[in-house]
Protein backbone atom coordinates (compact mmCIF):
# COMPACT_ATOMS: atom_id res chain seq x y z
CA UNK A 1 0.00 0.00 0.00
CA UNK A 2 1.12 3.15 -0.91
CA UNK A 3 1.89 5.82 1.75
CA UNK A 4 -0.61 8.42 0.34
CA UNK A 5 -2.93 5.40 0.62
CA UNK A 6 -2.26 4.50 4.08
CA UNK A 7 -3.87 7.75 5.96
CA UNK A 8 -7.11 6.88 7.81
CA UNK A 9 -9.67 9.54 8.67
CA UNK A 10 -11.39 9.80 11.62
CA UNK A 11 -14.65 11.32 11.59
CA UNK A 12 -16.55 11.98 15.22
CA UNK A 13 -20.20 13.25 14.71
CA UNK A 14 -21.00 14.51 18.56
CA UNK A 15 -24.23 15.61 19.71
CA UNK A 16 -25.07 16.17 23.18
CA UNK A 17 -22.51 13.48 24.39
CA UNK A 18 -20.73 15.96 26.95
CA UNK A 19 -20.52 12.99 29.60
CA UNK A 20 -18.49 11.17 26.94
CA UNK A 21 -16.89 12.65 23.95
CA UNK A 22 -13.77 12.93 25.71
CA UNK A 23 -12.99 9.61 26.22
CA UNK A 24 -13.66 8.64 22.45
CA UNK A 25 -11.55 11.77 21.38
CA UNK A 26 -8.84 10.40 23.61
CA UNK A 27 -9.52 6.96 22.08
CA UNK A 28 -8.49 7.76 18.87
CA UNK A 29 -5.66 9.99 19.73
CA UNK A 30 -4.31 7.09 21.85
CA UNK A 31 -4.73 5.11 18.40
CA UNK A 32 -1.07 2.99 17.56
CA UNK A 33 -1.45 3.39 14.10
CA UNK A 34 0.53 6.46 13.25
CA UNK A 35 -1.03 7.83 10.08
CA UNK A 36 -4.49 9.32 11.59
CA UNK A 37 -6.45 12.45 10.69
CA UNK A 38 -8.83 12.88 12.95
CA UNK A 39 -12.30 15.75 12.04
CA UNK A 40 -14.33 16.49 14.85
CA UNK A 41 -17.62 17.93 14.57
CA UNK A 42 -20.46 19.13 17.19
CA UNK A 43 -23.57 18.77 15.60
CA UNK A 44 -25.55 21.57 17.92
CA UNK A 45 -24.64 20.69 20.76
CA UNK A 46 -27.13 21.85 23.65
CA UNK A 47 -24.48 20.79 26.36
CA UNK A 48 -21.31 21.19 27.39
CA UNK A 49 -19.74 19.23 24.72
CA UNK A 50 -17.90 22.69 22.96
CA UNK A 51 -16.15 23.61 25.90
CA UNK A 52 -14.68 19.74 26.79
CA UNK A 53 -13.81 19.38 23.13
CA UNK A 54 -11.95 22.54 22.65
CA UNK A 55 -9.87 22.14 25.91
CA UNK A 56 -8.87 18.63 23.99
CA UNK A 57 -8.42 20.51 20.60
CA UNK A 58 -5.85 23.07 21.73
CA UNK A 59 -3.66 20.58 24.05
CA UNK A 60 -3.92 17.88 20.83
CA UNK A 61 -4.46 20.15 17.62
CA UNK A 62 -7.06 17.86 15.83
CA UNK A 63 -9.56 19.76 13.19
CA UNK A 64 -12.71 20.76 14.99
CA UNK A 65 -15.71 22.58 13.62
CA UNK A 66 -19.44 23.84 15.47
CA UNK A 67 -22.24 24.13 13.24
CA UNK A 68 -26.30 23.97 13.78
CA UNK A 69 -27.47 20.86 14.25
CA UNK A 70 -27.28 19.10 10.59
CA UNK A 71 -27.96 15.50 11.36
CA UNK A 72 -25.41 12.65 11.50
CA UNK A 73 -25.58 11.49 7.54
CA UNK A 74 -25.57 15.00 6.14
CA UNK A 75 -22.68 15.71 8.74
CA UNK A 76 -20.59 12.62 7.30
CA UNK A 77 -20.73 13.42 4.28
CA UNK A 78 -19.68 16.94 4.56
CA UNK A 79 -16.92 15.49 6.53
CA UNK A 80 -16.00 12.75 3.94
CA UNK A 81 -15.59 15.57 1.28
CA UNK A 82 -12.62 17.06 2.71
CA UNK A 83 -10.90 14.23 4.57
CA UNK A 84 -7.44 13.24 3.55
CA UNK A 85 -7.20 9.81 3.86
CA UNK A 86 -8.23 6.71 1.93
CA UNK A 87 -9.64 5.03 4.27
CA UNK A 88 -12.42 6.81 6.35
CA UNK A 89 -13.90 5.46 10.42
CA UNK A 90 -17.23 7.07 11.14
CA UNK A 91 -17.05 6.86 14.86
CA UNK A 92 -19.62 7.37 17.88
CA UNK A 93 -19.06 10.10 20.14
CA UNK A 94 -20.21 7.81 23.22
CA UNK A 95 -17.77 4.75 21.97
CA UNK A 96 -14.16 3.64 22.60
CA UNK A 97 -11.60 2.22 20.34
CA UNK A 98 -9.49 -0.52 21.54
CA UNK A 99 -5.58 0.94 20.87
CA UNK A 100 -4.72 -1.35 18.38
CA UNK A 101 -7.94 -0.79 16.41
CA UNK A 102 -6.74 0.72 13.31
CA UNK A 103 -3.07 -0.88 13.19
CA UNK A 104 -4.85 -4.10 12.67
CA UNK A 105 -7.24 -2.77 10.38
CA UNK A 106 -5.31 -1.35 8.09
CA UNK A 107 -2.86 -4.75 7.97
CA UNK A 108 -5.99 -6.46 7.00
CA UNK A 109 -6.84 -4.31 3.94
CA UNK A 110 -3.36 -3.86 3.02
CA UNK A 111 -3.66 -5.23 -0.98
CA UNK A 112 -6.92 -6.44 -0.52
CA UNK A 113 -8.92 -3.92 -3.13
CA UNK A 114 -12.22 -6.25 -3.21
CA UNK A 115 -12.21 -5.19 0.19
CA UNK A 116 -14.90 -2.09 0.90
CA UNK A 117 -15.06 -1.89 4.47
CA UNK A 118 -13.39 -4.08 7.44
CA UNK A 119 -14.78 -4.35 10.67
CA UNK A 120 -14.60 -6.28 13.99
CA UNK A 121 -16.19 -7.19 17.16
CA UNK A 122 -17.11 -4.90 20.01
CA UNK A 123 -17.52 -5.67 23.80
CA UNK A 124 -20.51 -3.58 25.27
CA UNK A 125 -20.39 -1.35 28.46
CA UNK A 126 -22.38 0.35 30.39
CA UNK A 127 -23.16 4.28 30.58
CA UNK A 128 -20.46 4.73 33.13
CA UNK A 129 -17.74 2.45 31.15
CA UNK A 130 -18.24 -0.28 33.51
CA UNK A 131 -18.68 -3.86 31.51
CA UNK A 132 -21.75 -4.61 30.58
CA UNK A 133 -22.55 -8.62 32.00
CA UNK A 134 -25.31 -10.23 29.30
CA UNK A 135 -27.63 -12.47 30.57
CA UNK A 136 -27.21 -14.77 27.49
CA UNK A 137 -23.81 -14.04 26.76
CA UNK A 138 -22.88 -15.15 23.24
CA UNK A 139 -19.23 -16.07 21.91
CA UNK A 140 -17.40 -13.51 19.85
CA UNK A 141 -17.58 -14.12 15.72
CA UNK A 142 -15.00 -15.70 14.07
CA UNK A 143 -13.54 -13.57 10.76
CA UNK A 144 -16.23 -13.75 8.24
CA UNK A 145 -15.98 -12.18 4.67
CA UNK A 146 -19.64 -11.04 4.08
CA UNK A 147 -21.35 -10.03 0.58
CA UNK A 148 -24.50 -8.58 -0.13
CA UNK A 149 -27.17 -11.28 0.21
CA UNK A 150 -24.92 -11.97 3.87
CA UNK A 151 -25.68 -8.41 4.22
CA UNK A 152 -29.37 -8.14 3.44
CA UNK A 153 -30.39 -12.06 4.68
CA UNK A 154 -28.41 -11.69 7.70
CA UNK A 155 -26.65 -15.20 6.97
CA UNK A 156 -23.95 -14.06 9.08
CA UNK A 157 -23.40 -12.05 12.13
CA UNK A 158 -23.38 -8.13 11.06
CA UNK A 159 -20.82 -6.22 11.24
CA UNK A 160 -21.09 -3.87 14.21
CA UNK A 161 -21.18 0.06 13.13
CA UNK A 162 -18.51 1.41 15.97
CA UNK A 163 -15.60 -0.55 14.08
CA UNK A 164 -16.63 0.13 10.61
CA UNK A 165 -13.46 0.94 8.60
CA UNK A 166 -14.41 2.08 5.26
CA UNK A 167 -12.81 2.50 1.65
CA UNK A 168 -13.18 6.23 0.26
CA UNK A 169 -13.17 4.92 -2.92
CA UNK A 170 -16.17 3.16 -1.88
CA UNK A 171 -17.95 5.90 -0.74
CA UNK A 172 -17.92 7.62 -3.40
CA UNK A 173 -18.81 4.88 -5.80
CA UNK A 174 -21.52 4.97 -3.95
CA UNK A 175 -22.71 8.71 -3.31
CA UNK A 176 -21.65 8.28 0.49
CA UNK A 177 -24.36 8.58 2.60
CA UNK A 178 -28.40 9.25 2.28
CA UNK A 179 -29.43 12.09 4.18
CA UNK A 180 -33.01 10.79 4.46
CA UNK A 181 -31.78 7.64 5.91
CA UNK A 182 -30.58 7.94 9.88
CA UNK A 183 -29.49 4.58 10.31
CA UNK A 184 -26.09 5.21 8.23
CA UNK A 185 -24.25 1.38 9.33
CA UNK A 186 -27.04 -0.20 7.42
CA UNK A 187 -27.52 1.72 4.63
CA UNK A 188 -23.55 1.91 3.72
CA UNK A 189 -22.99 -1.95 4.35
CA UNK A 190 -25.50 -2.62 1.55
CA UNK A 191 -24.54 -0.03 -1.07
CA UNK A 192 -21.12 -1.12 -1.01
CA UNK A 193 -21.81 -4.90 -1.20
CA UNK A 194 -24.11 -4.06 -3.82
CA UNK A 195 -21.24 -2.25 -5.73
CA UNK A 196 -19.43 -5.68 -5.31
CA UNK A 197 -17.22 -4.64 -2.59
CA UNK A 198 -17.15 -7.38 0.89
CA UNK A 199 -16.71 -6.73 4.08
CA UNK A 200 -14.38 -8.35 6.01
CA UNK A 201 -15.06 -8.46 9.92
CA UNK A 202 -11.92 -9.35 11.76
CA UNK A 203 -12.50 -11.81 14.76
CA UNK A 204 -10.97 -9.34 17.31
CA UNK A 205 -12.68 -6.73 19.43
CA UNK A 206 -12.18 -3.28 18.17
CA UNK A 207 -14.36 -1.07 20.11
CA UNK A 208 -16.31 -0.99 23.12
CA UNK A 209 -20.02 0.05 22.68
CA UNK A 210 -21.41 2.17 25.49
CA UNK A 211 -24.71 1.36 25.95
CA UNK A 212 -27.22 4.42 28.02
CA UNK A 213 -30.80 5.63 27.15
CA UNK A 214 -30.96 7.84 24.54
CA UNK A 215 -28.97 4.65 22.37
CA UNK A 216 -30.40 4.65 18.90
CA UNK A 217 -31.49 1.05 18.76
CA UNK A 218 -33.79 1.78 22.06
CA UNK A 219 -36.12 3.74 19.97
CA UNK A 220 -37.78 0.53 17.89
CA UNK A 221 -40.24 3.16 15.92
CA UNK A 222 -37.36 4.84 14.70
CA UNK A 223 -35.39 1.42 14.27
CA UNK A 224 -38.46 -0.13 12.56
CA UNK A 225 -39.33 2.68 9.92
CA UNK A 226 -35.68 3.19 8.64
CA UNK A 227 -34.43 -0.21 8.15
CA UNK A 228 -38.07 -0.75 5.94
CA UNK A 229 -37.13 2.47 4.50
CA UNK A 230 -33.33 0.83 3.48
CA UNK A 231 -34.51 -2.42 2.30
CA UNK A 232 -36.91 -0.97 -0.05
CA UNK A 233 -34.06 0.15 -2.01
CA UNK A 234 -33.76 -3.15 -2.96
CA UNK A 235 -37.33 -4.44 -3.80
CA UNK A 236 -36.51 -5.36 -7.30
CA UNK A 237 -33.95 -8.59 -5.02
CA UNK A 238 -35.78 -11.81 -5.69
CA UNK A 239 -35.46 -11.96 -1.57
CA UNK A 240 -36.36 -8.48 -0.56
CA UNK A 241 -40.08 -9.98 0.62
CA UNK A 242 -38.16 -12.82 2.64
CA UNK A 243 -36.04 -10.03 4.18
CA UNK A 244 -38.50 -7.90 4.83
CA UNK A 245 -40.70 -10.26 6.75
CA UNK A 246 -38.19 -11.60 8.66
CA UNK A 247 -36.95 -8.42 10.10
CA UNK A 248 -40.75 -7.46 10.69
CA UNK A 249 -41.23 -10.51 12.66
CA UNK A 250 -38.26 -9.67 14.39
CA UNK A 251 -39.05 -6.24 15.75
CA UNK A 252 -42.44 -7.62 16.14
CA UNK A 253 -41.37 -9.31 19.01
CA UNK A 254 -39.84 -6.07 20.36
CA UNK A 255 -42.74 -3.86 20.29
CA UNK A 256 -45.34 -6.94 21.39
CA UNK A 257 -42.99 -5.94 24.64
CA UNK A 258 -43.04 -1.97 24.35
CA UNK A 259 -45.48 -0.43 21.99
CA UNK A 260 -48.55 -1.67 21.10
CA UNK A 261 -49.57 0.92 18.28
CA UNK A 262 -46.03 -0.07 16.52
CA UNK A 263 -46.59 -3.94 16.99
CA UNK A 264 -50.59 -3.57 15.84
CA UNK A 265 -49.12 -1.82 12.83
CA UNK A 266 -46.28 -4.45 12.33
CA UNK A 267 -48.94 -7.59 12.16
CA UNK A 268 -51.05 -5.74 9.84
CA UNK A 269 -48.07 -5.09 7.45
CA UNK A 270 -47.27 -10.00 7.47
CA UNK A 271 -49.99 -12.17 6.04
CA UNK A 272 -50.79 -15.28 7.52
CA UNK A 273 -48.60 -17.06 5.17
CA UNK A 274 -45.37 -15.45 6.90
CA UNK A 275 -46.49 -15.71 10.40
CA UNK A 276 -44.00 -18.10 12.25
CA UNK A 277 -43.37 -19.07 15.83
CA UNK A 278 -42.29 -15.37 16.98
CA UNK A 279 -45.40 -14.38 15.19
CA UNK A 280 -47.58 -16.41 17.49
CA UNK A 281 -45.39 -15.22 20.90
CA UNK A 282 -45.03 -11.48 19.89
CA UNK A 283 -50.06 -11.79 19.65
CA UNK A 284 -49.46 -13.10 23.18
CA UNK A 285 -47.54 -10.48 24.55
CA UNK A 286 -49.43 -7.93 22.62
CA UNK A 287 -52.53 -7.32 25.17
CA UNK A 288 -50.02 -6.59 27.73
CA UNK A 289 -47.53 -4.05 25.76
CA UNK A 290 -47.66 -0.50 27.17
CA UNK A 291 -49.23 2.17 24.72
CA UNK A 292 -46.26 4.46 23.54
CA UNK A 293 -46.43 7.97 24.30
Amino acid sequence: MADRDSRVTVIIASHNHAPYVEQSILSVIGQTYPRVELLVIDDGSTDDSVRRIEALRRTHGFDFRVQENKGLTRTLNEAIERAQGAFIAPFGSDDIMLTNRLSLQMAHVRDKPEVGICAGNIELMNADGTPYVEKRPKPQPSFRRLDFEDVFLERKPCAPAPTLLIRKEALERVGGFDPAIRLEDLYIQLRITRAGYCIDALGAVLARYRKHPTNTYRNIRFMTENILRIYADYADHPAYEQARRRFINSMLVKASRRDRALARELIAQLPLRAWNRRTLASLLRYPFAPVAS
